[in-house]
């Protein structure tokens, strides 16, 4: 599932996440969402999130 709507992410959900040095590369972070910060529904690119351990990116993928 993409990450792309915010009414798909809920604190507690396992994502994989890009973080912004990561964005060229590509690298994925895995981890569970501890806050969302994207205000607006949608966002081209992934939702902003701050998973449990600090780590702040973009959701790429929202996993089961």
């Amino acid at each position: 599932m993409p990450g792309t709507r915010r009414d798909n992410i809920a604190p507690g959900k396992a994502v994989r996440v890009v973080q912004k040095q990561d964005q060229r590369s590509g690298k994925l972070t895995e981890g569970v969402v501890a806050r969302i910060l994207t205000n607006s529904a949608t966002h081209p690119h992934g939702i902003k999130v701050k998973l449990e351990d600090g780590t702040v990116g973009r959701v790429k993928e929202i996993l089961d």
